[in-house]
């Protein structure tokens, strides 16, 4: 008998288009499975649809949007032992990168027919299940300053000219990082802590090889003092990322944990999963082997440094 299914669909994500992309869905997966396709809206958001999933039976849930539309529902079935299929539909799609799936619609359903499991870590970030990453600083407030139309006009080149217009009035803040080893004091214009992140997401890119299913949170402080700093700091990373290396500037440093707190002067924005949810101070716990996506087959875990923390400003580490 066919699992019954939920199908949660974002019908506003990306520049697809909406009508195109359900037909599709529906000739490839409706043979397979008994699916029941419910799209989000004002009043009902995936986060409500996910849990009106779980209680109805689903034995699958599939999200089909953004990056906001697929934690959403991730952060519900976290836990729950019902897998997770994925269909992004969204301008990033820092998700689906980052779990190695496909951004076409019909591989991203074949990903699903195939049914190859794979359970990866999540995270709780104050009182929210993490997928992806936090992001403190820079990052939250460019992505505040990105609207959905200029998201819709021109895709992920919108989050690169709202990075450019925060570049001008950056500044470095102080952090006190706390982990189970040690606390560490240092400044920075940006502070990200990785679930799983592709290379894309270059502000995580500290040790590169973000992994989703090692136990680990990846932790990157960025300090940057001038416009120019900046600049070359982000072409490092991505440049790093690409190639699967870690960074060796020193005003980039990194490490890795499984729980930490943070506390910033003064109070920063933060970013959970594409959207501008918290401000500082925060705790996050790795939880490994919290949930269960159909994604292809991975390979081996990447080997990484731990740590690398010499040469940012204002640094103090005590050990515990």
């Amino acid at each position: 008998m066919p699992k019954k299914t939920w199908l949660i669909f974002n019908p506003v994500a990306g520049q697809g288009d909406v009508d195109q992309d359900l037909d599709v869905i529906h000739r490839l997966l409706c043979p397979a499975f008994d699916l029941h396709v419910y799209l989000t809206t004002p009043e009902k958001d995936a986060d409500s649809l996910a849990h009106a999933a779980l209680e109805d039976g689903a034995e699958l849930v599939i999200a089909s949007g953004g990056d906001g539309t697929l934690s959403a529902v991730a952060q519900v079935v976290a836990g729950t032992g019902i897998p997770l299929g994925i269909i992004p539909r969204g301008t990033a799609n820092a998700l689906a990168a980052s779990l190695g799936l496909p951004q076409d619609l019909q591989q991203a359903c074949q990903v699903i027919l195939d049914g190859h499991v794979h359970c990866i870590d999540t995270a709780r970030c104050n009182s929210r299940v993490m997928i992806l990453l936090a992001g403190i600083g820079f990052e939250a407030e460019t992505i505040k300053q990105t609207s959905r139309l200029s998201k819709n006009r021109l895709g992920i080149l919108a989050y690169v000219l709202s990075g450019l217009k925060q570049l001008s009035g950056m500044s470095n803040f102080k952090v006190e990082i706390e982990t189970e080893e040690q606390l560490i004091h240092c400044k920075a214009v940006a502070v990200t802590v990785a679930n799983t992140a592709p290379p894309t997401s270059i502000l995580a890119q500290g040790a590169a090889q973000v992994c989703p299913d090692d136990g680990q949170l990846d932790v990157t402080i960025v300090a940057a003092t001038t416009l120019l700093e900046a600049v070359a700091t982000g072409y490092h990373l991505l440049s790093t990322a690409m190639r699967e290396l870690p960074t060796e500037r020193e005003n980039i440093g990194y490490l890795r944990c499984r729980k930490l707190r943070i506390h910033t002067d003064p109070v920063q924005k933060v970013v959970v999963d594409g959207e501008v949810v918290e401000t500082t101070p925060l705790e996050i716990e790795c939880m490994p082997q919290s949930l269960i996506i159909l994604a292809p087959q991975s390979g081996q875990t990447p080997e990484v440094p731990e740590e690398k923390l010499e040469g940012l400003p204002g640094l103090r580490v005590q050990n515990k």
